[in-house]
């Protein structure tokens, strides 16, 4: 027994480090078309390297889009992209999908304005859920253009479709950051938008072009956890439905949404043939599911669920980790949640989690709390962009199906046993912050 308990709080704890940096940046910048044209932007204000600050990805091909969305005054171009293949570890952002469509007139609005997140489907398109808001951060916030939705071909790169988002459907706090697409059928796919400010999910049917508002108690915050710390910084935020994130359809052809508000240390779920039909989602109530709680300091920002494997990646902000948790699983628990990667360098505020096509996952550090309440200092790293392969992410986690073990499975022990795990406890704890203390210095 002792042996047993010994090997999975090490595999737990060694299981921690499963993420490798592939891209960082201490400052991003652009790829304008000129020196020239990068200096009359700098002296122009239109590019205030400072106040640009990565915040959501996708992968698609070679292509790895990051999303910089108008906090403040003088970002470039708020949809960008790198190519995997750049060998510089701190490329260039493009702008997506031309430098027109982010040139800012005073009499019309961009083509893209401030998206938060975007989502890239296996139908070959991008799905970019766009703000409208220009210097959100300060006191003279602008709306630029309606919320809307914009839809793009990966294959041409050619604008496929821009939904506003019906009046009747804003309300008067509503903000969009986050969204999922279920797009197992490319001729009627939904997009479930969340909206955090005045908690609700916007359901967009592609085949149909209309869309539909969804409440429920299970989006909004948990009153008990407002308050945050990361890395010595400590706020208060009231977001609700944040996490977004879609299962593989079951025989039906309807896909489990697993959610969460951000504000908040729970996580739920509901089928998806309750929020795409309008009229059955108004009296739905009773078939969403409370699955079970992170903890203590559990609150989560993104998630995304690996249809292969049926893992559900998930940020912890206050911890500055990605966690995760295998849906076929039959307890929501602590014991069942496992560690992927936690550091208070390299993982500050992890703010966007994806699997690409070729089974790798994806995490985007950003240091936001510092960004919005301090300065950023210019010379330290500060953005970082890390990846794995799935399999090697979850190895060696609760995550890791060799290493799955019934809930059903309570061992007995004695006082001396209970002696034996608490001093093992104690030296793999010494372990543990020992080696976090070498791992960040």
């Amino acid at each position: 027994m002792e042996k047993l308990l010994l090997f999975l709080l090490i595999a737990r704890t060694l299981a921690m480090d499963n993420l490798k940096v592939a891209f960082q940046w201490k400052q991003v910048d652009f790829e304008y078309p000129t020196e020239e044209a990068r200096q009359s932007a700098l002296a122009s204000k239109e590019f205030i390297p400072e106040n640009n600050l990565p915040l959501g990805l996708e992968v698609h091909g070679d292509r790895l889009f990051i999303t910089v969305p108008r906090w403040r005054s003088g970002v470039a171009a708020s949809l960008t992209y790198i190519n995997l293949s750049d060998s510089s570890e701190a490329p260039k952002l493009r702008p997506y999908p031309s430098w027109e469509a982010h040139r800012i007139r005073p009499d019309q609005p961009p083509e893209i304005v401030s998206p938060f997140r975007v989502r890239a489907d296996k139908c070959g398109r991008l799905w970019v859920l766009d703000t409208g808001l220009e210097n959100i951060l300060s006191s003279d916030t602008k709306s630029l253009a309606p919320t809307r939705l914009l839809v793009y071909s990966l294959r041409n790169d050619t604008l496929l479709r821009s939904y506003v988002i019906p009046d009747h459907q804003i309300k008067t706090d509503s903000f969009f950051a986050n969204l999922a697409v279920e797009d197992h059928d490319c001729g009627d796919s939904f997009a479930y938008l969340g909206d955090l400010g005045k908690p609700a999910i916007i359901v967009y049917s592609w085949k149909t072009g209309e869309s539909w508002r969804v409440q429920h108690n299970f989006f909004h915050i948990d009153p008990l956890s407002g308050e945050f710390n990361v890395s010595g910084i400590i706020f208060e935020w009231t977001d609700g439905v944040f996490g977004l994130a879609l299962s593989k359809p079951d025989a039906e052809g309807f896909s489990t949404l697993y959610f969460h508000p951000l504000t908040s240390t729970n996580e739920f779920s509901v089928s998806t043939k309750y929020l795409r039909d309008e009229n059955l989602a108004k009296s739905s109530f009773h078939m969403y599911k409370h699955l079970g709680s992170r903890g203590p300091k559990g609150q989560s920002g993104v998630s995304f669920l690996d249809q292969k494997t049926d893992v559900l990646f998930y940020s912890l902000i206050n911890l500055n980790a990605v966690a995760c948790w295998r849906t076929t699983n039959p307890a929501y628990t602590m014991e069942s949640q496992g560690r992927i990667y936690m550091s208070n360098v390299t993982m500050v505020f992890p703010n966007d989690i994806k699997v690409d096509s070729n089974d790798n996952l994806w995490v985007l550090s950003d240091r936001l709390p510092k960004f919005m309440y301090d300065v950023l200092d210019r010379n330290d790293i500060n953005f970082r962009i890390l990846t794995a392969p799935v399999a090697d992410a979850i190895r060696g986690t609760a995550c890791d199906s060799k290493l799955v073990i019934s809930p059903k499975f309570k061992p007995s022990l004695g006082d001396k046993e209970r002696n034996s795990v608490a001093k093992i406890e104690v030296k793999l704890s010494l372990f543990i912050f020992l080696l976090v203390a070498i791992r960040n210095l």
